[in-house]
């Protein structure tokens, strides 16, 4: 019954992001204000970006196979860390940790099959530096249960 904290973790981190994406983009249609949503400027601001690399924009490609290759890469990750669970005595952070990673990875992969790339609406800025970039909170997720998933192995060295 462990594995349920997983799926729910999963299933509640994908619907957070389709959620979030959907609410942005076409409900506030965010694509539609030039300078974004301010919502705590410049701290958080809402503006619409189209995604067709990882995270940041890094390794673009317009191509269909880029987009499919980028979808079965997400696929693969998430098998593996199914695999790598399945093997290891994980605890709940970890099982926990892993459904936001997954959860975010799907969540990014069914940008991807609707709309060819991935939705992103989150920019934040601070201090005197406008940041370019933005992202949604399936990155978020990503990054947060991979970090975890570094952070509570029960097997890492001590």
């Amino acid at each position: 019954m462990r594995s349920g904290l997983l799926l729910w973790a999963a299933i509640a981190a994908f619907a957070i992001d389709q959620i979030s994406k959907y609410l942005v983009v076409h409900v506030m249609r965010a694509a539609e204000q030039p300078g974004g949503i301010d919502v705590l400027p410049p701290l958080l601001v809402f503006k619409y970006g189209e995604n067709r690399g990882i995270n940041f924009g890094l390794f673009q490609g317009n191509s269909d196979a880029a987009r499919w290759v980028l979808i079965g890469i997400s696929i693969a990750i998430c098998v593996g860390v199914l695999i790598w669970l399945s093997r290891t005595a994980a605890s709940k952070l970890m099982l926990f940790c892993a459904g936001l990673l997954i959860g975010g990875a799907l969540g990014n992969v069914v940008d991807r099959l609707l709309y060819g790339y991935v939705l992103d609406f989150l920019n934040m800025s601070c201090c005197g530096i406008n940041n370019p970039f933005v992202f949604n909170l399936a990155d978020v997720f990503i990054f947060a249960g991979a970090l975890g998933l570094v952070l509570f192995d029960s097997k890492k060295p001590s």
